[in-house]
């Protein structure tokens, strides 16, 4: 206790400071030069708890930081309640004291999922100033704990890889399965880079001319080979790249629109007039003069 007063019992005729009532034979507390009995003492010059609001007698042990005063009973966390009497503590917020445990907690950040401490030394997650224990940082479908692991957010939720994709993915149009990465897209439907080939040699088409046939997909030189009418002319394949993109159809044949000329004179017919004779083409002058 503090050391500005002095308890004993009387043995000399004195009288009490405040009361005046003799002293003598009687126990005192003698203060600043003065005595007085330990009634008065209570009333007139004992220091108040600052947790109890009591004072503090001369028979109780008095704790001082500050100058603020406890009794010994009442100096203890305002947490946990733990006596800290002999033990470091924290003078926090309203003059409650704190022990250092308690503090440790109160000030650590606290997790999103449990909204518990998160103490030094925990296993924890961190994103955009949120942060989360580990075990609680888990997928918002199905539930299990992402960790450390890789995951996807949307908005306020988080989402393991497995749940983004089948949730959010876009899906391939031939396999059916989820695009997690790359692809392309094709008549605005999503397909996989690997999904997407020629149905004959079965390259990947991406990024390569092709042409498309009853939803089937060929390069160029499939297209040719196995697709392509042949010009009735040149008797090449009439592709529709490059030169010649136009063509010429009439019955059952067709050219690329520069070679439907006429077969005498050798004139472009492609959208003039035209007279077929013998299954040959002529322009309309040259069969006069057959």
């Amino acid at each position: 206790g503090p050391g500005s007063y002095t308890v004993g019992t009387m043995s000399e005729r004195f009288d009490c400071h405040y009361c005046r009532d003799p002293l003598h034979g009687k126990k005192y507390v003698q203060k600043e030069g003065r005595h007085c009995c330990v009634k008065c003492f209570e009333k007139f010059c004992a220091n108040t708890c600052m947790e109890c609001k009591k004072p503090i007698g001369a028979d109780s042990k008095e704790l001082h930081f500050k100058n603020r005063y406890w009794h010994d009973s009442c100096f203890r966390c305002f947490k946990c309640y733990t006596s800290l009497v002999n033990e470091p503590f924290m003078l926090r917020e309203n003059n409650k004291v704190w022990c250092s445990n308690c503090t440790a907690a109160e000030d650590a950040p606290r997790c999103k999922g449990c909204f518990k401490p998160i103490i030094a030394g925990d296993q924890n997650v961190e994103y955009k100033k949120m942060v989360w224990h580990k075990d609680c940082f888990t997928c918002s479908q199905c539930k299990q704990v992402i960790g450390s692991g890789s995951f996807f957010p949307k908005g306020d939720e988080f989402y393991c890889v497995s749940c983004h994709e089948h949730k959010f993915a876009k899906t391939c149009a031939k396999c059916k399965n989820p695009i997690t990465s790359g692809g392309l897209t094709y008549q605005e439907q999503p397909w996989h880079s690997e999904c997407f080939i020629c149905s004959n040699c079965k390259k990947q088409l991406g990024g390569k001319r092709f042409t498309a046939v009853e939803d089937q997909f060929y390069c160029v030189d499939c297209y040719k080979e196995c697709v392509a009418k042949k010009c009735a002319g040149c008797k090449n394949p009439i592709t529709g790249f490059g030169r010649g993109t136009s063509v010429v159809n009439y019955e059952d044949e067709s050219w690329h629109d520069y070679c439907f000329k006429c077969t005498k004179c050798a004139r472009g017919l492609a959208n003039k007039r035209f007279v077929c004779h013998n299954g040959k083409i002529y322009c309309a002058e040259c069969p006069k003069r057959l």
